[in-house]
């Protein structure tokens, strides 16, 4: 039942960024310490399916016609060519910005999918490097809360 509380409240984190799974894990970590990994995994699909969605909405941002003026701007669209050229012919950079926001939140991860999404970046890099940072994060906030329950 923990399992499946820690996915629904990871995804509903990944949509709400108010949500914190963090937190939600830290507290699971303490009711269930011998489902470590189990913990690990729900947080982790869970937090990818709902970017996965903020992947989805970036690469149809531009149908929305508030958006669509926004971008038609000198300056967002300066912005957003900057963007583009940074990604296009250098996955390895693109990969290691998508792992680097995964991992750390830095910049935040929804900003960062919704961006991956409108640059058109591949999908599949997108969800290993989600997969993988978010694994790790989420590993980090396990193995340290089990740390600290262990030294009392």
């Amino acid at each position: 039942m923990l399992f499946w509380s820690v996915l629904g409240v990871s995804i509903a984190s990944a949509l709400v960024p108010l949500i914190n799974i963090e937190i939600f894990l830290g507290g699971a970590i303490t009711q269930a310490p011998t489902h470590f990994w189990g913990l690990i995994v729900a947080a982790t699909v869970g937090q990818m399916l709902g970017k996965i969605l903020w992947y989805w909405g970036g690469m149809h941002v531009d149908r929305a016609p508030w958006v669509h003026r926004q971008l038609q701007k000198p300056k967002a669209k300066a912005s957003l060519d900057t963007w583009h050229a940074r990604a296009e012919g250098r996955p390895w950079f693109t990969a290691g910005l998508l792992l680097f926001s995964a991992a750390t939140g830095f910049p935040p991860y929804a900003v960062t999918a919704v961006l991956a999404g409108t640059l058109r970046v591949n999908f599949w890099i997108f969800l290993i490097t989600g997969l993988l940072g978010r694994g790790l994060r989420f590993w980090a906030v396990v193995a340290g809360t089990s740390s600290l329950l262990n030294l009392w």
